[in-house]
């Protein structure tokens, strides 16, 4: 695996993809160095396993003794390393390429989907870890059973992977078996449509020997008692057990091993109290994965005052599905909204959409939301405003999780 690569640097070392192979190269015994602009728990976690990050990038982290240059899609090819290492003739590959590689050497189960993605790809993996198949997990989030996270390193025969559609990434995996989770209108910096997001999944399926789709099987379930709510989650593990039936795993073993399962990092995960109040986290950014997230917190805290602080990600996607948006908060009861979070590499187009005017429709509707600025404003509100024995949701999948931190 990547046998004649001794030397490794990662650009944007701190993403949760790329921050996982830099995790996979270390314990392949590899030297790693990256960059990124700005700290954060992932490149604190490369650094303590051995890699050489640094904040700000510089021209000088990119010496003629770098075998590979690994780069999040996020980064732009202008970039000053990028352009370093083509001056100096140096082998440049994407996180998506390094993954289509690794894939053509295991047998390989990626995980796609609109929604659910990381939840089900963790599920798979310690499934096939509990039945003794030592897999090689790369997931999308952090999974609280394994060391490393958003890595399990296996010397198994088994690749399990999540495999993201944006920038239609997915096409560089060779998968054995394709899971598809759903599919729905996303990311339309990149999609023109839901045919477009339709067409680009069927030739990632067509690549594959099999195709299990989440749809298909719900007829045929096994009887489980999740620890995590939410009728998506159910429909999550069914789906990893139905994969797992495939592979040959005993049933016991995977009932076992979801109805263990606590959940993953920013998945509605329970971060700690402030003030009597349960503080969430989670990553759910798409109008549908917000609505089954509330419903699911409805569910789960019946009769509890339910405080959302919900962060738009991308003004190509609030505009884009802003309808939809505007009924995705039914189950909320208290809505905060700080401006959308600009993601570094992506369409934006600020001056046509803000969080202002998502608040005016809700209050139209009669919701109780509020407009900030900013993070900073939108936790002092909060401060000013939980009571005890609410249930306080910080979602989004930008920054806004430093608000549900600050609050424990």
């Amino acid at each position: 695996m990547f046998e004649t690569y001794r030397k490794i640097h990662l650009i944007g070392a701190g993403g949760i993809g790329v921050s996982a192979l830099g995790k996979l190269f270390l314990h392949l015994g590899r030297t790693v160095s990256g960059s990124d602009s700005c700290p954060n728990e992932q490149i604190e976690a490369l650094r303590e396993a051995g890699a050489h990050v640094t904040i700000g990038q510089s021209v000088e982290n990119i010496t003629d003794d770098i075998d590979l240059v690994v780069y999040s899609p996020a980064v732009p090819v202008d970039n000053i390393e990028r352009a370093r290492a083509r001056e100096l003739g140096l082998l440049e590959m994407s996180y998506p390429e390094v993954l289509g590689k690794l894939s053509e050497e295991k047998k390989t189960i990626a995980v796609a989907g609109t929604h659910g993605k990381s939840t089900t790809t963790a599920m798979i993996g310690l499934i096939l870890e509990a039945a003794g198949l030592d897999p090689l997990v790369i997931v999308g989030s952090k999974v609280s059973e394994w060391k490393d996270g958003n890595l399990r390193f296996g010397k198994g025969q088994i690749f399990v992977v999540e495999a993201c559609e944006h920038l239609a990434s997915f096409l560089h995996l060779h998968p054995e078996i394709a899971v598809i989770t759903n599919i729905e209108m996303d990311h339309p910096d990149f999609y023109r449509d839901l045919a477009h997001v339709q067409e680009t999944f069927e030739k990632f399926t067509s690549k594959a020997k099999q195709v299990i789709r989440g749809s298909e099987f719900y007829g045929e379930q096994v009887n489980l008692s999740l620890k995590i709510p939410g009728a998506f989650n159910l429909e999550n593990a069914q789906l990893a057990a139905h994969v797992a039936k495939e592979l040959g795993v005993n049933d016991e073993v995977t009932v076992k091993t979801l109805n263990a399962f606590t959940g993953l990092w920013r998945r509605f995960e329970q971060v700690g109290m402030y003030r009597g109040a349960d503080i969430i986290s989670d990553y759910a950014h798409h109008p549908t994965a917000i609505k089954k997230t509330l419903e699911a917190a409805r569910e789960a805290y019946p009769n509890r005052r339910i405080v959302l602080c919900f962060q738009p990600h991308q003004h190509a996607r609030t505009k884009e599905l802003f309808s939809e948006f505007t009924e995705a908060f039914e189950n909320a009861d208290f809505i905060i909204i700080p401006e959308i979070y600009a993601v570094a590499g992506r369409l934006e187009d600020q001056d046509q959409i803000s969080s202002r005017d998502l608040v005016k429709v809700l209050c139209e509707k009669s919701k109780e939301a509020y407009y900030t600025k900013d993070l900073h404003e939108a936790e002092n509100k909060l401060r000013d405003v939980i009571k005890p024995m609410d249930v306080v949701i910080i979602m989004g999948a930008g920054d806004v999780d430093e608000v549900a931190r600050n609050l424990i």
